[in-house]
């Protein structure tokens, strides 16, 4: 099974891209046999009522555990799931995976997500501009022209909580990264303009994944920080779901006997 968690700024719609036939990975994991999981983090879509000023990092962490443990247990028991995390669900995908005690997570595919910001975390929460869309999209023309239209239901306000978190990620990720110690997939869209993704940034990242038996890099062309919105959405999906069977017998080959 594959959970999947959006990113700041969106919902649990943002795997759901209605722009295009070939946006969806919800659509494209159930045409392929998956089960996938797209969850409203605190704060967004059905839990804001639940958490109105939304969650920091390990709070989110848990409540995540709870929402999927409580799910598997009732349509899939004793899945093997994959966290597939967009930007700042990345960094809860990577915080779930760093809990010792959460042995049913096979992998985590992340997004959007790095360890250095290349954009000042003062930008989030502002009112939309130029600058905050140069951030968020990249080149217009990398998404369906239809994209920013229909995507308007899948936008919502980050959380107070939520913003406060994002200058801190950098001391997080340093105690949380050594711990995940499942296979890890990291893509970087060619205009991804909230994170360093230069050749020293991604050696700073990786070898903090120290416990992580495999560490794939992904560069994604003609791709913006909003992957999953467009026109290589489907090629990025269709990777993530390949990890997510490679992750299957990773497991299954280092199971004990």
């Amino acid at each position: 099974m594959i959970i999947a968690l959006h990113g700041g700024g969106m919902n649990a719609g943002y795997f759901d891209g209605q722009a295009h036939p070939d946006m969806s990975l919800l659509a494209l994991g159930a045409r392929l046999g998956y089960m996938v999981l797209a969850l409203d983090r605190p704060g967004y879509g059905a839990s804001y009522g639940s958490f109105p000023r939304g969650q920091r990092l390990t709070a989110q962490a848990a409540t995540v555990r709870a929402a999927v443990s409580a799910f598997t247990a009732r349509h899939a028991p004793a899945a093997g799931t994959v966290l597939l995390g967009h930007s700042f669900g990345a960094k809860v995908a990577f915080a779930v995976a760093a809990d010792s005690g959460v042995r049913e997570v096979l992998g985590v595919d992340v997004s959007g997500c790095g360890r250095r910001l290349a954009a000042h975390p003062g930008s989030l929460g502002r009112d939309p501009g130029p600058g905050l869309r140069q951030l968020n999209w990249g080149p217009l023309s990398l998404y369906p022209v239809e994209t920013f239209q229909v995507s308007r239901t899948a936008m919502a306000s980050m959380p107070e909580h939520e913003i406060g978190t994002v200058a801190s990620w950098k001391r997080l990720s340093a105690v949380l990264l050594p711990r995940v110690r499942v296979p890890v997939r990291l893509t970087f869209a060619e205009h991804e303009a909230w994170w360093r993704h230069d050749d020293d940034a991604i050696t700073d990242l990786t070898a903090r994944l120290s416990a992580a038996p495999r560490i794939v890099v992904d560069r994604l062309p003609h791709a913006g920080h909003n992957i999953s919105l467009g026109w290589t959405a489907r090629a990025y999906h269709l990777k993530a779901l390949a990890f997510v069977e490679e992750c299957v017998a990773h497991a299954r080959h280092t199971a004990p006997r």
